[in-house]
């Protein structure tokens, strides 16, 4: 993953329900498709205030890698999937994963 800057991201005003379950599924395989289920380790809801995404429940707080809290996943406007983490000192930070990634090119 890669951390950008918020002002070179456009976020999704909407997602439908194919990307919303995309989105679930990404986030499974990325946690290493764990035998509870996501919905017990990473509960993801449809939020859609400033813009579309899958976010946590403010009582979930799934620590990632460097002491992050994982909050939400979304798209941007040019299907880069994006997540945002609180980073140790509370700020909220954006990473994309970028498909070549995901592929492993």
């Amino acid at each position: 993953m890669k951390e950008v800057t918020v002002d070179k991201l456009v976020f999704k005003e909407n997602l439908s329900i194919i990307e919303q379950m995309s989105l679930k599924d990404i986030m499974y395989k990325w946690l290493g498709s764990p035998e509870e289920g996501l919905d017990n380790i990473l509960p993801l809801e449809y939020t859609h205030s400033v813009f579309a995404k899958m976010e946590t429940p403010p009582e979930t707080n799934l620590m990632i890698e460097s002491g992050e809290t994982f909050r939400y996943v979304t798209l941007t406007e040019d299907n880069q999937i994006v997540i945002g983490v609180l980073d140790i000192n509370n700020e909220l930070r954006f990473r994309i994963f970028y498909l070549e990634e995901r592929l492993g090119v």
